[in-house]
């Protein structure tokens, strides 16, 4: 049986062009497919797959008018190509921003480095998680607004900017004070790194997403703006329902329970998991 299979394997391998493959071609080959594989999960999970749609659309058109000799089609579209291009690269400025950033936030020497501790450092305490959860729930419960950013990899300065300046340490009776009506820093967002509470009233940027749910105010559009050019984990506490709901990645979780922020929360607290839970935290976010 063996030899039988040797035998039809020579017999017909022998008219058979099998090229020289190098080390260097299978990583190359490895490369472009990461590389790809990236871009068409930033499509998908943006505005842009609307693009591509139409850049296919359009491409089917021109094909069936260089089929059919239409020349005054096929020479607009020849002069229309740099203006598209242009227009698109305009239109879809914040997409753009928010790929190189992505790019940006890819550190491949500390990910395959054996000795980089602080992939194994915390970006946060457990004290700080239960401090969040708590003060957001405390909160929810008297219907107290609020807007809480919790920053990962890409840091927040320019929007630290805009507040006022705290550096004091995370506590759920901190995060309340700064939220309770009528008090100097309520409005507005607070910015919270590592164990730190950085900044508040600061201004975040109001998504133009014109899918968004008509019942959510100026606090939701922020969060989901702001998740939408940064991998910040957005915390909104509605001032006029007390239900508390999660932006992320342009995408909003409504109305969730405290084991459910502590889940969110729990995700980005270790630096180490970033990778394990880049696709699990798609899990349960919808477009508002």
């Amino acid at each position: 049986m063996i030899e039988w299979i040797q035998n039809f394997i020579r017999n017909y391998s022998d008219g058979m062009y099998f090229p020289h493959i190098q080390i260097k071609d299978i990583i190359e080959i490895l490369i472009v497919t990461i590389i790809v594989y990236e871009i068409m999960l930033w499509i998908k999970n943006t505005k842009a797959w609307m693009l591509l749609r139409g850049m296919l659309m359009l491409g089917g058109f021109i094909l069936l008018a260089w089929l059919f000799q239409m020349n005054t089609i096929l020479y607009l579209a020849k002069e229309s190509i740099n203006v598209l291009a242009i227009a698109a690269i305009v239109v879809f400025q914040p997409e753009l921003r928010r790929a190189l950033e992505k790019l940006g936030e890819k550190n491949l020497f500390s990910n395959i480095n054996p000795f980089d501790k602080n992939k194994e450092n915390q970006r946060f305490s457990d004290e700080t998680l239960d401090s969040i959860v708590r003060a957001c729930y405390a909160m929810g419960s008297v219907c107290t607004g609020a807007l809480i950013v919790v920053e990962q990899v890409i840091q927040l300065t320019e929007y630290e900017m805009t507040g006022i300046e705290l550096d004091c340490k995370v506590s759920s009776q901190v995060l309340i004070n700064i939220f309770e009506h009528n008090t100097p820093l309520h409005d507005g967002a607070v910015i919270i790194r590592g164990d730190r509470i950085t900044s508040a009233t600061c201004y975040l940027p109001l998504s133009d997403n014109m899918t968004i749910s008509k019942d959510l105010g100026t606090r939701h559009r922020a969060a989901l703006g702001m998740s939408e050019v940064c991998d910040a984990l957005v915390i909104v506490v509605s001032e006029e329902t007390g239900l508390v709901s999660v932006a992320s990645g342009g995408r909003l979780l409504r109305a969730i329970n405290a084991e459910e922020l502590r889940s969110q929360l729990s995700q980005i607290q270790y630096r180490k998991t970033e990778t394990k839970n880049k696709f699990s935290i798609r899990k349960g976010w919808h477009r508002s």
